[in-house]
């Protein structure tokens, strides 16, 4: 997917209120936050150099710090004017956004107490993610999300995705494009980096937002649906509500809008409510004056 290794490339990454060359912005191997998950982060989507939902992602930035019991310095508006400042340093139109805070090394047990806080802005060109055209193929993973009381879920912490990346990669070993991922009680929760939708008789449905992280994707398709008038269900979602369904499809800033036509061994069509969201979020994030509202 990537040609060239993230460690060695040209452009400029912003780390604690400095711009650096790519290649030098860089930190100590005994961090905290790399031992022992003290990390969150931002994926942000820039379309013909406009930025899709800047304020929630950098609010939800801050509160996943929050969550994690450590504070980010640099306020919301300060972050999101260094997300437009690497983007344009950066020449990038089309791109992604990488917003990161962690904990520093200053100590290497698990207290936090004492501990700096970095925070860095790095952005490069995205190709897709997923064949948005064609949709995906899953499988139901052996590895499941963490319950609320095991992480904090509504934290985009680095620490949560380590099941995510098993999940990933055992996907990708066996032959599918990525994972349904349950919860501790057995039901959906989402894929390994993706909340999940399914349609069943018309209705759009998608796990309560107790068993995911509820993703900007995924409040902005419930908001879409309500738009366009479709009934929409935060709901528990069985493997056999999974497996009944009429339609699927996955979301999130990486993602997007992607139709699911098979998880395991059943099949799905690229149905025309799925159809009607990925158009209405394409249109969406094209359109200059909303994504500016939103910046």
């Amino acid at each position: 997917m990537f040609a060239t290794p993230f460690n060695d490339r040209d452009g400029y990454i912003w780390i604690d209120g400095q711009i650096k060359p790519w290649r030098d912005a860089t930190d100590h191997v005994l961090s905290q936050g790399l031992h022992y998950g003290g990390s969150v982060f931002e994926g942000i989507r820039s379309y013909e150099g406009n930025i899709f939902r800047l304020h929630e992602h950098t609010m939800r930035l801050k509160k996943s710090a929050e969550l994690l019991n450590f504070k980010i310095s640099q306020s919301v508006e300060e972050i999101k004017d260094v997300c437009k400042e690497m983007l344009f340093l950066n020449g990038i139109t089309d791109g992604y956004i990488r917003p990161i805070a962690w904990r520093g090394s200053e100590r290497m047990d698990l207290s936090m107490e004492g501990c700096t806080v970095h925070c860095a802005v790095a952005c490069w060109e995205w190709p897709p993610y997923f064949d948005t055209q064609s949709g995906i193929k899953l499988f139901v993973s052996r590895w499941r999300r963490p319950g609320e009381d095991f992480i904090p879920l509504q934290s985009k912490t680095a620490a949560s995705y380590c099941m995510g990346t098993l999940a990933k990669t055992e996907a990708d070993n066996a032959g599918y494009d990525d994972a349904v991922m349950l919860d501790p009680d057995g039901y959906v929760a989402e894929s390994s980096a993706s909340n999940i939708f399914i349609v069943v008789n018309g209705v759009l449905k998608t796990p309560k937002s107790e068993s995911c992280l509820n993703g900007i994707t995924r409040q902005t398709i419930l908001q879409l649906a309500k738009d366009m008038g479709l009934k929409a269900e935060e709901d528990n979602i069985t493997p056999e509500d999974l497996l009944s369904a009429d339609e699927v499809f996955v979301t999130g800033t990486a993602a997007e809008v992607t139709a699911v036509i098979q998880v395991d061994n059943k099949k799905y069509k690229y149905g025309q409510i799925t159809k009607q969201l990925q158009q209405a979020y394409v249109a969406l994030t094209s359109d200059a004056l909303v994504l500016n509202q939103a910046a």
